[in-house]
Formats: structure tokens, C-alpha cells, sequence
């Protein structure tokens, strides 16, 4: 059910939609550590779901305290560095009151909530969820309301804003938007969302634990993880490309190196190893999978890009890190063991997946041989060099500029290949370069951001796809184009012609047609682990519960 109509309104400004390739004839211009808490059963009625039970939501170690296995190792904080305190469930999420007569709440252009199918409070993107807990309890109503008739509500269309909801098991996303954003769109994010929360508990244990009493309190265990959802919600705005295009952006390299470090992980093995990978400033260096554990089930990019999101936190900037992680694509009901550390106090992490929950002596055997093996290659400094490109304003800034295409007029791009493989669709990758002026102030990125999502919107539209879109806007020109073999959003300059931006979109084709050994992972590694010593590790893992 979608009240308000059927589709939303159509985006202001002017837009001109092909089928075909062919340009059109007319332009229309547009004015204008995190600590997992554990359960608490005094008061809250929850005795059951304590350690006693095999699919208890992990601690943040799974190792026992007396065998904390070094002082360099610690626990794993996605909220903010080691230094800083752990934000209480009480406080706000987004620094402000979160009432919603308050104008600086209002004035936000989107909104996130979290709540329980009971209504209880978990997450909201800007303000205090107890000031907001009158309008999720409105939110709730609504949904209880359609749920009496037999219906599903999805979205809700009220002049410029779009209110979408998305029922997950027990819980309630629900996304406010006043953006260019579409409903799916809007919907994908809120799924993102929910992946993170899924993450840290798992799936199998939000239902449970909501099972067992309905009302009970899940900001409990999620306490610090706000910033890691706000850090999330703010790359939409930011640096759309891997949520929008469902592909995880590389750390542009020679092929010859990032071939030898995928054979370097490939010899650096562990019982119970399932994934290695390395990254840099949230962008992936290389990885290197299990063949019996994930070629079967294919890793999907939402998973990776969790990954390389979750390592590239303030709380990895040192040491090393033993925990738990759940990937809700490949399975969200268990979860693998991540030992995660900096190679050589640089920017450059190691993240290792196993399925043993013993095994971080010999995962930090693995990551002293990959520092060797990485010394030898050279590979420090090249990557080093990579890391320093990347300002700190944006952890997943890519390493290159535009001007590196040497396409005059061309301001920014977005391109995802889809000829690569078959058997390496389990790794969609795309690039972009950086963001550089007239896109330097957040106001600016956001703007684009809108464009972006506006022309995907189109371009994927269920009822009428297209395949090319040329859109004249106030301060840019910007194309669209998916075909067969990949899919483009190009940004160029105002003053480019139709048949300017033909030749501008050429000399990009061929730039990364040239260019694609360097800015993709054309055939990821993988290797085979040796033999687990015993099988009585088995329960300990819920790895493969479910499958």
C-alpha cells in the first residue's frame, strides 16, 4: 500500500528521457570499544536469552577474559576511538533536542528512524529517540492501522516529503525524506541500516530476544553503534556510489602488484580462514576468498562494503581487534570471528574472517607474514601513497582526479563495469575520482548527490526503464547510460554541448577501457585453507546455522 498515490511526483526541474540512444532535439534547463552490553535480566524478564544459549547475540570478544591473547589487541569500537566515551542510550543521536516542533530538527532533509514492533524507541538519525517517541508511537499506529486490514503499508507521498517504511522481522525502519530520493531508493538505505544493527546481533537473536519480551530495550546492546549508522546515513549524502550502484569502489593499482599481494594472502593461511582482505582508507586493495565457504553462496557486495565500512571506523586506527561479525546477505543468523589490524602503523588494514573462535594467535601469525611479505613487495609505500591522496574528509575517497581522464568538461563520473566474468559477479566494483571544485562544500556534494539519485531513479524506473538520460540542470550538464556492458553518470560543465558531451563520454569509455586492469580487480584470488585440527569447534561457530 502507498498512500498518496501510486508513484511519487515527479522531481522538480527539467529532464529528458531516452529509450534509445539518440539525444533529443529540446533542453529544458531547472531553476533553481563499542561494548556489546550484555543482556540484563534484572527487571527486564530475560534470564533465557543469557550466555546459557549457543545463539546468544556475541560478546564483543570472543575469547574468555583470562585468555586475552596480547595488551595490543582490544575490543572492537565502532562509535569512536578508544579515547572517547561511549555514548549512553539516553543521549542524542544527532546532537540535537529531537523534538519535532524544534525548527534546527525540522530543517533536516531526511530523517532515519528504528523502533520495535511495539513501539519502543532504537534509533533516530537527528535528535533524542525519548523526545521522538510520540512520533514513532504515530509511526507505529499507522502501521498497526494497515496491518488490521490486511495490507501492507510502504509508502507514504505528502507534497515534497516521502515517508517509507520497512518491516524487518520485529523491528521498524522508517525513512522521512524531503530529497530527490525515491521510494526504492529510500528503501535500499533503510536495508542498509538494518544490516548494520543485523551485524553486530544477528538476526536470529533480535527475533528471540523481541520473541521473549516485546517492549524490551535493543538500544541496550546497539549502545555506541549510533555513529557507526550515522557515518553510514552520511556517505548517502556524501558519496553515493556504493549503495546506489550495489558495488564496492578499489584502491586504483598496478596490476602486477595487486596480483602479488593476492598471491601473498593466498600463502598466508589459517585454519578456518574464510576471507582476507586488504584495504586502505575504506577502499579494497585486494581480497582472497575460501573456495569451499563462499564460492557456492557468492559474496555479495553489501557484505564487503559492511567490511570495508566497519574496519575503516575510528576504533581500528591502531592495534589490533578480536570480534565478532555477522554478514546478513551471506547469513544473518551467525557470524564469522574478524581479527582486524593496521599494517605498520599505516592507514593500510588486514581484516581475516575465520570460523574458529580460538583462533587469533594464528590469524595474528597470518598478519605478521602478510607485513613481511607486503615489506618485500614494496607495497607499503605505494599504498601509503594512495592513503595520503585521500584526505580525511572523506574515508572512502577514491585516489585519482578527474583531470586524470584529460576530458575537458568532464567534472565527475560513476562507472560500474558489467562484462566482467561470470564466476566474478560475487565482486561488482565500480569507480569515480575525487570531488574536487565546484564540489569541495558539503552543500555542493549533496547537490549532486541528489542528481545522481534522481537520474538512477529513472534509468531503473520498474514501470519504464530507460537507457540514456540527458539532463540539463541549473550549474551542471550531466548523462546517464546503461547498457550491456556498464552503467555511467557522467557530471560535465554547463556550457557542454550535446555533441560535446558525445566526444566527453567517448574519451571516457576509452580512458577506462585503458585504464581497467589499474581501477578493477579483474580475477580476485582464492585459495584453499588447511584442515580445522578438530570438529568439536563446530559449536561454537554459528557460522552456518541456517544454511
Amino acid at each position: 500500500m502507498e498512500a498518496g498515490g501510486d508513484t511519487a511526483a515527479p522531481a522538480p526541474g527539467g529532464a529528458e528521457d531516452l529509450e534509445d540512444t539518440q539525444f533529443p532535439s529540446e533542453e529544458t534547463r531547472e531553476g533553481g570499544g563499542v561494548h556489546a552490553v550484555p543482556l540484563d535480566p534484572e527487571g527486564e524478564g530475560l534470564e533465557e536469552t543469557g550466555s546459557k544459549d549457543k545463539d546468544q547475540p556475541p560478546s564483543p570478544s570472543p575469547l574468555p577474559q583470562s585468555e586475552a591473547p596480547s595488551s595490543t589487541s582490544r575490543l572492537w569500537s565502532p562509535a569512536a576511538p578508544e579515547n572517547s566515551p561511549t555514548r549512553s542510550p539516553e543521549s542524542s543521536s544527532g546532537g540535537q533536542g529531537g523534538d519535532p516542533s524544534d525548527e534546527e530538527w525540522r530543517s533536516q532533509r531526511k530523517h532515519v528512524f528504528v523502533l520495535s514492533e511495539a513501539g519502543k524507541p532504537i534509533y533516530s538519525r537527528y535528535g533524542s529517540v525519548e523526545a521522538l517517541s510520540a512520533t514513532m508511537g504515530v509511526m507505529t499506529a499507522l502501521v498497526s492501522f494497515v496491518q488490521s486490514a490486511g495490507d501492507t503499508i510502504r509508502a507514504i507521498y505528502a507534497e515534497d516529503h516521502k515517508l517509507v517504511f520497512l518491516q524487518q522481522g520485529p523491528l521498524l525502519l522508517v525513512a522521512m525524506s524531503r530529497t530527490s530520493q525515491s521510494a526504492a531508493q529510500l528503501r535500499g538505505e533503510l536495508l542498509a541500516v538494518h544490516a548494520q544493527i543485523v551485524s553486530t546481533l544477528t538476526r536470529a537473536s533480535v527475533a528471540r530476544i523481541f520473541a521473549h519480551k516485546q517492549n524490551y530495550d535493543l538500544r541496550r546492546l546497539l549502545a555506541g553503534s549510533e555513529r557507526t549508522l550515522d557515518r553510514l546515513l552520511d556517505s548517502v549524502e556524501q558519496d553515493p556510489g556504493a549503495l546506489l550502484l550495489g558495488a564496492v569502489r578499489c584502491v586504483p593499482l598496478a596490476r602486477p602488484l595487486r596480483d602479488a599481494l593476492g598471491a601473498l594472502l593466498r600463502r598466508c593461511t589459517a585454519p578456518g580462514l574464510a576471507l582476507s582482505v586488504l584495504a586502505v582508507g575504506g577502499r579494497l586493495i585486494t581480497a582472497a576468498q575460501e573456495r569451499n565457504v563462499l564460492a557456492e553462496c557468492r559474496l555479495d557486495p553489501a557484505d564487503l562494503q559492511l567490511l570495508l565500512d566497519w574496519v575503516g571506523a575510528p576504533a581500528f586506527a591502531a592495534g589490533e581487534a578480536w570480534a565478532p561479525v555477522c554478514l546478513p546477505r551471506f547469513n544473518p543468523d551467525g557470524f564469522f570471528y574478524a581479527y582486524v589490524a593496521r599494517l605498520d602503523a599505516m592507514p593500510v588494514c588486514l581484516l581475516l574472517l575465520g570460523t574458529q573462535r580460538e583462533a587469533f594467535h594464528a590469524m595474528a601469525a597470518c598478519r605478521r607474514l602478510v607485513e613481511d611479505g607486503m615489506h618485500a613487495l614494496g607495497a607499503m609505500r605505494v599504498l601509503g601513497e594512495a592513503a595520503s591522496f585521500s584526505n580525511a574528509s572523506s574515508a572512502s575517497a577514491p585516489a585519482y582526479s578527474v583531470q586524470a581522464v584529460g576530458a575537458p568538461g568532464l567534472r565527475h563520473f560513476l562507472y560500474k563495469p558489467l562484462d566482467i566474468p561470470d564466476h566474478h559477479r560475487q565482486l561488482p566494483q565500480f569507480t569515480s575520482p575525487e570531488l574536487e571544485a565546484p564540489y569541495s562544500r558539503e552543500e555542493e556534494r549533496q547537490r549532486l548527490s541528489d542528481l545522481y539519485h534522481r537520474l538512477h531513479a529513472r534509468l531503473h524506473n520498474p514501470s519504464r526503464p530507460l537507457r540514456l538520460i540527458y539532463h540539463v540542470a541549473e550549474k551542471e550538464t550531466l548523462l546517464a547510460w546503461v547498457t550491456s556492458k556498464f552503467e555511467l553518470y557522467t557530471c560535465l560543465s554547463p556550457l557542454v554541448t550535446k555533441a560535446g558531451a558525445i566526444l566527453v563520454v567517448t574519451k571516457l569509455l576509452r580512458w577506462v577501457k585503458k585504464e581497467e586492469d589499474r581501477l578493477f580487480i579483474r580475477y580476485p584470488p582464492k585459495y584453499s585453507t588447511p584442515p580445522a585440527p578438530s570438529t568439536d569447534q563446530a559449536a561454537h561457530n554459528g557460522l552456518f546455522t541456517g544454511l
